[in-house]
């Protein structure tokens, strides 16, 4: 390998990064250990939802140009003092058919803590018009949580990223 590549290499190693290979999905429970704890033993009296839209690509120049991006979907228990549980996360592409699931099983997010789920910018069955569901409950009154999409992606050498902000898909408050 010549000096200058190397040089170039050190200087600015991710231009010589390939395309992101598709990633196995990750285990949420394993990954986010930390931020989990037990589920509560009380009834689950309130619960919401939260649609929150993703764009994994976005057309540019015209509609001549597809550009895609990597999607970080994050959970955040904004609660000081409560478990939030997460009862679904659920991927959907721009015709409304669902991608991916998420969760097996509801997961009990510590105060304060929070959660997320990376789409690598290879994945493009989202499309233009992607989206997420997030279902969730707490035992009693809680801080509503805050749910975003992160988008990163760029082309030649620009650089982008957004943020796509959940909203409720259902009236927070007692069953």
């Amino acid at each position: 390998m010549s000096a200058g590549i190397v040089a170039a290499m050190l200087l600015c190693p991710l231009a010589f990064i390939g395309p992101a290979a598709a990633q196995p999905k990750a285990n949420l429970e394993q990954t986010f250990a930390d931020s989990l704890q037990a589920m509560p033993k009380e009834e689950l009296a309130v619960s919401g939802g939260f649609y929150v839209p993703a764009y994994s690509s976005v057309a540019m120049s015209h509609g001549k140009l597809r550009v895609d991006f990597s999607v970080t979907l994050s959970v955040h228990n904004a609660s000081e003092t409560q478990a939030l549980v997460v009862r679904r996360i659920a991927y959907f592409d721009t015709a409304g058919k669902q991608v991916e699931s998420y969760l097996k099983a509801p997961v009990a997010v510590k105060p304060l803590a929070s959660i997320s789920v990376f789409i690598p910018t290879d994945d493009v069955r989202g499309g233009t018009g992607a989206n997420f569901i997030v279902d969730w409950a707490a035992a009693s009154e809680i801080a509503e949580p805050v749910v975003e999409a992160l988008m990163v992606g760029g082309v030649a050498n620009a650089h982008y990223a957004f943020i796509s902000q959940g909203r409720p898909t259902r009236t927070v408050g007692r069953k």
